[in-house]
C-alpha cells in the first residue's frame, strides 16, 4: 500500500462554492483537479448559513468540535435534523438544499463528499486502541483522520507519525506491501472508498 502523510497545517483554507464559510481541505482526488471524483475537508461553520450545493454528490458530515447545529433541509416537509456533541453524523445527498443554524457559537465538521456515480464512500468512526491492519484492495482507498491522540505507521524504514488533526491516505499499490499496520492510542474517522 502507497502511503501519503497530509499533515493538518498543511491543509488548504478556502471559501465555500456560495461564499458563506471556509473549509479546510484534507485531499481531493485526483490531486487538485477542478473535476475531483471525491474529496475530504473540516469545514468550519461561523454563522448561520446555507450549505453549497454538489449534484450528483453524496455527503457525509460528522461534527468534530463545537456545540452543535440544526440542519433545515429545504425540500419535502422542511426536515429538521439536529447535530450535536460530542460527533453526531449525518449522510445526504448532495443536491438537497439546507440550512445549518448553529446552537452556540462556530463548528468544526468532517465533510466527505462523493461522486455517487464513480464511487461508494463508508465512513466509520473508531477507537484506535493499540495496533489497527488495514489491507490492500484493488482499486480502494482508505484515509485515516486521527480526530484525536496520537499514531504511527509501523515496519517503515523512515517513523511515520500521526499528531491529532492529521490524516493518511493509503492507496493499493501492486508492488508495494499488502498491508499497512497503523498502531496508538485516540479516536479516527476511517472513510474507505470503493469503484463502482
Amino acid at each position: 500500500m502507497r502511503l501519503l502523510h497530509l499533515p493538518a497545517h498543511e491543509y488548504r483554507r478556502e471559501r465555500w462554492r456560495n461564499e458563506r464559510g471556509w473549509t479546510r481541505e484534507i485531499h481531493r482526488h485526483p490531486e487538485g483537479a477542478a473535476d475531483w471524483q471525491w474529496r475530504a475537508s473540516i469545514a468550519e461553520i461561523d454563522q448561520d448559513a446555507p450549505f453549497s450545493p454538489f449534484p450528483g454528490c453524496d455527503r457525509e458530515l460528522v461534527l468534530l468540535a463545537g456545540e452543535g447545529m440544526h440542519l433545515q433541509f429545504e425540500d419535502g416537509e422542511r426536515e429538521r435534523v439536529p447535530m450535536m456533541p460530542p460527533h453526531d453524523r449525518l449522510r445526504f445527498a448532495g443536491e438537497r438544499a439546507l440550512h445549518a443554524e448553529l446552537v452556540n457559537g462556530p463548528t468544526h465538521d468532517f465533510n466527505l463528499i462523493w461522486r455517487r456515480d464513480a464511487l461508494e464512500a463508508t465512513l466509520l468512526h473508531r477507537p484506535l486502541v493499540g495496533a489497527m491492519v488495514f489491507f490492500a484492495e484493488p482499486g480502494v482507498t482508505w484515509l485515516v483522520h486521527l480526530m484525536q491522540g496520537t499514531a504511527h505507521v509501523k515496519d517503515l524504514a523512515r517513523p511515520l507519525r500521526l499528531a491529532q488533526g492529521d490524516s493518511l491516505l493509503m492507496t493499493h499499490d501492486p508492488a508495494g506491501p499488502s498491508r499497512r499496520i497503523l498502531d496508538g492510542g485516540g479516536e479516527l474517522l476511517l472513510a474507505k472508498l470503493s469503484p463502482v
